[in-house]
């Protein structure tokens, strides 16, 4: 029987990946931050080894921009050193390993949608440790699965960029948000499906982009399309406004940014057989499901 262990079950993706594998049948190992600390490379092998896990998939990193600047060390062995000892360990004991990235390892200089092929250049200290962690998970692991991912959202547990504005919309706070820099988000319930068919049904390798399909989208064109879905859903009554703002005026981004990461998910759909969901019909039904969830209010206030 197969036993998944997922790294980083305390996360936005992880906790609910670990969820939505135990609804599928699927035995799970949930491993957070207080489970096993990732710095400690000796602890880290020891946990996985003992674990009986069958498949590992990594969704634990410092995220933070501000974060990985202020501590590129921690940002260094979390995001790289962890991944390419998980990756060893698996390669050694015959285990499937599925570790997740990032959009912003992309050259993000060029608009347009970037395929697994186009060059890497990251902007910023965590672009920076996760594309070391993919050339050290392929080298380690040819057979591994390097998954990049952007703009998660659909958590509310854990909320995300358009939870966040709908918060502040039914709290009537003014809004805003940057209008010149794209990509294209992955609704965190079609990513959870993605992961469990890559990890139980497809020998995939390499590099994979998993995020909705659709032309690039800034985060302003992203808010809007949740505001418009709370409105014909009945969360609002009317379409707040949103300024649009710059990336360079951003006072709290002290580390850059990268502008055009939206990812193709062309080689994700020849994968799974069938086209990957448009951005917008995804935002339009997790915003659907946050109208008929009365506790929705409640989880992201």
């Amino acid at each position: 029987m197969s036993r998944t262990l997922v790294f980083g079950a305390g996360g936005r993706v992880g906790s609910r990946l670990a969820e939505h594998l135990r609804d599928a049948g699927a035995e799970v190992v949930a491993c957070g931050r207080n489970t096993c600390d990732l710095e400690d490379l000796s602890a880290l092998k020891k946990f996985l080894l003992s674990s009986g896990a069958t498949h590992v998939i990594n969704c634990a990193a410092v995220s933070g921009l501000e974060a990985c600047l202020d501590d590129p060390v921690t940002a260094h062995r979390v995001n790289a050193m962890a991944p390419e000892l998980m990756a060893r360990l698996c390669r050694l004991e015959g285990m499937r390993f599925i570790h997740l990235s990032t959009d912003y390892v992309l050259d993000g200089r060029r608009p347009g949608l970037k395929t697994e092929t186009d060059k890497c250049r990251p902007v910023n200290v965590y672009g920076e440790s996760k594309l070391e962690a993919e050339l050290r998970v392929r080298e380690e692991m040819p057979e591994a699965l390097v998954a990049r991912v952007s703009w998660v959202f659909g958590n509310p547990a854990r909320p995300s960029f358009p939870e966040m504005m709908l918060r502040r919309a039914l709290n009537g706070q003014a809004l805003a948000a940057v209008a010149d820099k794209w990509s294209l988000p992955a609704w965190i319930e079609d990513l959870c499906e993605w992961l469990r068919f890559l990890a139980y049904e497809s020998d995939a390798a390499g590099i994979l982009h998993l995020c909705q399909s659709g032309e690039p989208v800034s985060w302003h064109g992203y808010a809007l399309a949740a505001l418009e879905s709370a409105v014909k859903h009945g969360l609002l009554h009317e379409l707040p406004p949103v300024a649009e703002q710059k990336l360079d005026e951003q006072a709290g981004f002290r580390d850059a940014r990268p502008r055009h990461t939206a990812m193709s998910s062309g080689r994700l759909a020849s994968l799974l057989g069938r086209p990957v969901r448009p951005y917008r019909e995804a935002v339009e039904l997790a915003v659907a499901s946050y109208a008929a969830d009365p506790t929705f209010l409640s989880r992201i206030s």
